[in-house]
């Protein structure tokens, strides 16, 4: 099966990379492309490198998500997780997980020293 979504990651995060080694043995049927922003470079994306390693983005058909949206995106591509992708197409579920997930973005950094030690 051809990938239908992108993911592009930051993998000179040891955060980012275990998570994405797990979404990458759940994607049993490869329906998800990833993209090491750090190794390959964003060719494929109209996003700069910064933004990329700062922010989760993917891109599901046309469209560019970034931040919840674009995990919700990774978890409908996973069987296993499809329910909770489905969950977040609610907008109230969407800002509820975009909150968190900026609030992730602030002791983001502290975990991945935590993680490299």
């Amino acid at each position: 099966m051809r990938a239908m979504l992108t993911v592009w990651y930051d993998g000179s995060c040891p955060l980012c990379v275990r998570e994405i080694a797990l979404m990458r043995r759940l994607d049993r049927a490869g329906r998800i492309r990833f993209t090491d922003v750090a190794k390959d470079g964003p060719a494929d994306c109209p996003i700069d490198r910064s933004a990329l390693l700062a922010r989760f983005h993917a891109r599901e058909g046309d469209r560019l998500l970034s931040g919840a949206e674009a995990f919700a995106a990774m978890w409908r591509a996973i069987p296993l997780l499809r329910p909770l992708g489905l969950l977040a197409r609610n907008r109230q579920v969407l800002a509820l997980l975009e909150r968190a997930y900026v609030r992730f973005l602030v002791v983001r950094p502290r975990l991945q020293r935590l993680l490299a030690s």
